[in-house]
Formats: C-alpha cells, sequence, structure tokens
C-alpha cells in the first residue's frame, strides 16, 4: 500500500504519537501484540512495528507502513515473528520527518549490546533529545534514525552497568520529558514510567503471561485481567518468574496528561480507576452546567464529541440525536487527492443528516477546536442543512500552547486560541454561540471536586494552561517556544 499524507481536515485534530504494547511467557507472542496493537490503533496510524524473539533463532523484526489490519495480519508475515515474548508499537509522528518518515524511523528500535540484544518502544517525547543527539555525534554515536527514542539505545551503549535494566535507568536519568516505554530482552519484558507519568501504561496477566500496554482496551481485546497501572517513575521488569518493582527516579509529584481523558484514549479505557467514557460524559454535563442555551437538538462531531454530547444532553434536558453522520470507512490511505476532493474537505468525512437538521437551533459538541478550520466546515454544513441557530460547545478549555511530551501540536502562532479570544473565535467561525468548558470544569469532571489548584496542578495540562512541567529545554534553545513568565 502507498504511503499518503493525511487528508488536510485531518490535520485540525491533536494526534497522540504512539502506542505501545508488549507480552512474555506466552506461546505465539507476535499474535498477542498485533492484537493489542490493532486495540491502540487510535494512538498512531501511520505506521507499526513488532520484535519478538525465539531461544532458537534469536530475534525477529517487522516493521511495516500502514494499519495494523493490513499489515499484521498475513500468515507469512506472522510466521516470521516466532517467540514467546515480543513488543509492538503503532506510530503517529511527533518528531523526525512528517509526512515522509523512513522505514527506520518505524518502532520498535533494537540494539546489540555485550550482555545482548534489546528493543524499545517509546510513547511520548523527549524534550532534551536534540542536545543529547549532538553530544552523542560529537563522541562518535552514528544515529540510523530521525526519532528522539532513538537516543535511549545510544544512551543504554554508553552504560557500563552489566545489564540491560540497570543500562536503561542509567539511559533514562539522563533524559527530559514524556514517557511511557515497553521493552524487552531475551528473557525479560520491563515497562517504565516518567516520574511525572505524563504518558500512560498498564500492567496486565493473561494465562502465566504479563502484559504492558498503553491502555486497558489493548488487554480487553486478548482477555488479559487487568492488574495495576504502572507507577509514574517506576520500572517493572517481567520474567516468567514474576513481576519485580523499582522506582530508578527522583520522586515528583505526577502531572499525569489530562487530554487523555478528553480525547485520545479510547472510551472503553480506564484511566486512574476512572472510566474514560464517564469522565467524557461527565465533561458534557459539566458544559451544559456552565453554558447552557436554549436549543432544540444536542448533536455530537463524531465520534470524539459524543460521550459529552450525550452528558449535555442528559444536564440540559435538550434531545440527543445524531445530526452528524461519520464515513467509518474513510482511511487515511483513501486515496490520492485532487485539488476538487481536497475542496470537499469534511465532507469526506462527515455529513450532515439533513431532515433532522432543518429548522432547528442545534448544539454541536466537539473536544477541541485546534486550528478552527474543521469547526468551520461543519458550521457551513449545518447551515447548509438549513438549521436555524448553530450553537458550539467544547469540551475543553481553548487550546493555545503547543504539547512537547507526545503530541502532535501545530507551532503557537497556528492555534486558533492563541491569537483569538472566545468571541473572536466565535465571530471567525460564525456561530451563534461558542463555549468552551473552563479549566476548572474539567478538573471537576476528572473527579477533582475542587477543581484546578493553582498552587499544585494534579495534571499536566499545558495545552491550556502554558503551565510546562519540565521544561521544553530543545525548543526554548532553538527560540521556537517562549514560555509564560508564570512557568
Amino acid at each position: 500500500m502507498r504511503h499518503l499524507p493525511a487528508h488536510p481536515f485531518d490535520d485540525d485534530k491533536l494526534k497522540e504519537e504512539c502506542g505501545v504494547f508488549g507480552a512474555i511467557g506466552v506461546a505465539d507472542a507476535a499474535n498477542f501484540v498485533a492484537l493489542g496493537m490493532h486495540a491502540l490503533q487510535h494512538r498512531g496510524q501511520e505506521a507499526g512495528g513488532i520484535i519478538t524473539h525465539h531461544p532458537e533463532t534469536g530475534f525477529h523484526s517487522a516493521h511495516r507502513f500502514g494499519l495494523v489490519r493490513d499489515n499484521f495480519t498475513k500468515a507469512g508475515l506472522m510466521e516470521s515473528l516466532p517467540g514467546s515474548i515480543g513488543i509492538g508499537h503503532v506510530r503517529y509522528s511527533t518528531t523526525g520527518s512528517k509526512g515522509a518518515t523512513a522505514i527506520r524511523d518505524v518502532q520498535p528500535f533494537f540494539g546489540e549490546f555485550a550482555m545482548g540484544g534489546a528493543a524499545i518502544a517509546h510513547n511520548g517525547n523527549l524534550t532534551n533529545a536534540e542536545a543529547i543527539r549532538r553530544e552523542l555525534i560529537e563522541r562518535g554515536s552514528i544515529f540510523q534514525s530521525n526519532s528522539d527514542s532513538e537516543c535511549i539505545i545510544h544512551l543504554m551503549a554508553r552504560s557500563i552497568q552489566e545489564n540491560i535494566p540497570e543500562r536503561m535507568k542509567d539511559a533514562l536519568r539522563r533524559v527530559e520529558g514524556a514517557f511511557a516505554i515497553v521493552a524487552m530482552t531475551r528473557t525479560k519484558l520491563i515497562g517504565v514510567r516518567d516520574a511525572l507519568g505524563v504518558r500512560p501504561l498498564v500492567l496486565g496477566r493473561v494465562g502465566e503471561g504479563w502484559i504492558l500496554a498503553s491502555e486497558t482496551c489493548a488487554l480487553d481485546i486478548i482477555g488479559a485481567e487487568f492488574v495495576r497501572e504502572v507507577e509514574p517513575g517506576e520500572m517493572v521488569v517481567c520474567t516468567r518468574e514474576g513481576v519485580e518493582s523499582y522506582h530508578p527516579f527522583e520522586p515528583k509529584r505526577p502531572r499525569f496528561c489530562i487530554f487523555e481523558h478528553v480525547y485520545f484514549s479510547r472510551p472503553d479505557s480506564t484511566l486512574g480507576a476512572r472510566s474514560v467514557y464517564e469522565t467524557r460524559r461527565a465533561i458534557g454535563v459539566e458544559l451544559a452546567r456552565e453554558a447552557p442555551v436554549e436549543a432544540d437538538l444536542v448533536c455530537p462531531v463524531p465520534d470524539s464529541g459524543t460521550p459529552a454530547a450525550i452528558g449535555y444532553s442528559q444536564e440540559s434536558g435538550i434531545p440527543y440525536a445524531m445530526g452528524i453522520i461519520r464515513n467509518q470507512y474513510m482511511g487515511r490511505t483513501f486515496i490520492e487527492p485532487s485539488e476538487q476532493i481536497r475542496n470537499m474537505g469534511v465532507r469526506l468525512k462527515l455529513n450532515v443528516n439533513r431532515s433532522l437538521i432543518r429548522g432547528k437551533r442545534i448544539v454541536l459538541v466537539d473536544d477541541s477546536v485546534v486550528r478552527g478550520t474543521t469547526s468551520l466546515k461543519i458550521k457551513e454544513m449545518i447551515l447548509d442543512a438549513g438549521a436555524a441557530e448553530v450553537h458550539f460547545r467544547i469540551a475543553s478549555p481553548p487550546t493555545a500552547w503547543p504539547c512537547f511530551y507526545g503530541v502532535d501540536t501545530p507551532e503557537r502562532e497556528k492555534l486558533l486560541a492563541a491569537q483569538m479570544s472566545a468571541e473572536e473565535m466565535r465571530d471567525h467561525i460564525g456561530v451563534d454561540s461558542l463555549n468552551f468548558i473552563s479549566l476548572d470544569g474539567l478538573y471537576r469532571a476528572v473527579g477533582e471536586a475542587g477543581g484546578r489548584d493553582n498552587q499544585a496542578p494534579q495534571y499536566c495540562d499545558a495545552c491550556f494552561s502554558g503551565d510546562y512541567p519540565v521544561r521544553p529545554s530543545d525548543m526554548v534553545a532553538a527560540g521556537r517556544i517562549r514560555l509564560k513568565e508564570t512557568a
């Protein structure tokens, strides 16, 4: 399959750059890994890779562009990945070359060390990777990819520790930023999160085997039991004998990414013992309390706006309806878009239920506004269908700052909320009203009854507040971001 760039209207959503999955102690681990990757496909649709180990034939790997279902379901390929231990990675790039990624940038990455081989798959972003990369190249390292994650392999190679887990600890103490890592040796499956716990990672059990995954939905697909979340700053080492836990980093107050609750994670996953679906429904409830409006129908912008729209409808008493229908078969590699097709914009992906919309006052509930281009097109579609009024309700605060912790975010000058007030955005999009949930309201919806603690924020909310819990060193040094003075 030819690897094509995303359609222009896909660019108006924030994108997680990857999901990770690992299994040990299961027959044909590659099949478990492929199923887990399929469940995590929403976290990365650009490319995927699997590495396994078999005691007789060593390490085996396969890296492919495109969706898991199009690659890792073929008998010949899966048979080339034998062994009872394996890890996988689904990717949407935030570093390296976007839109023209080389196969060498596709994870997991592999390194051969004196004590044996090791592979790693990384979800997140290292904020000092450029400085580390320059240092390593000056000291003789030869990089094979454009990925920040490869720095970890090189740092491990330079460690003097005697085993892979200790070398990984050494390497990760040098890096800054966010990481949830699944790694493997010939006999060990390793999971580790950064001290702030920005990105998610969970531990599961299936039979006598152990599973590591970005989300609980990936455990469900293989019938694995959820054991617990890997703690912020924790490293777990899984073998056939059991799981050992280490805390190699200086303890810090956790700052989990709040946008995982809003958009990134699948609604059938759980985060911090909370149902993602229920949290998103609660966001809609808060939004209805904060921004009521007289209207006839509440309609989600599918699919990410659906739970919040249900909550808004329940709290407001305004009927819920599927006023916009999503084309489920619209993929990222649909067709090479001609200019005419590009101009059709969002209509390739969404269509209005005209008989339902005509003459009605519509509340549209969406998860976020990034550039605002999709919101403009959806508003036009709703008005073309004969709506009497259009009111946007957004299930997150205004996205005014870029993320440097593993989310593909436009530069700040391209974020609509960085350039306009809410009133100006309403006029720009051309709707009757536009309201975002407040930051305190979002915190209440995720279980913080008192709202956001401004002195000690409970989550990473930098994309809304500009309060970066880890300094984005590379970006600041390059002059690509100017931090708030209070950050």
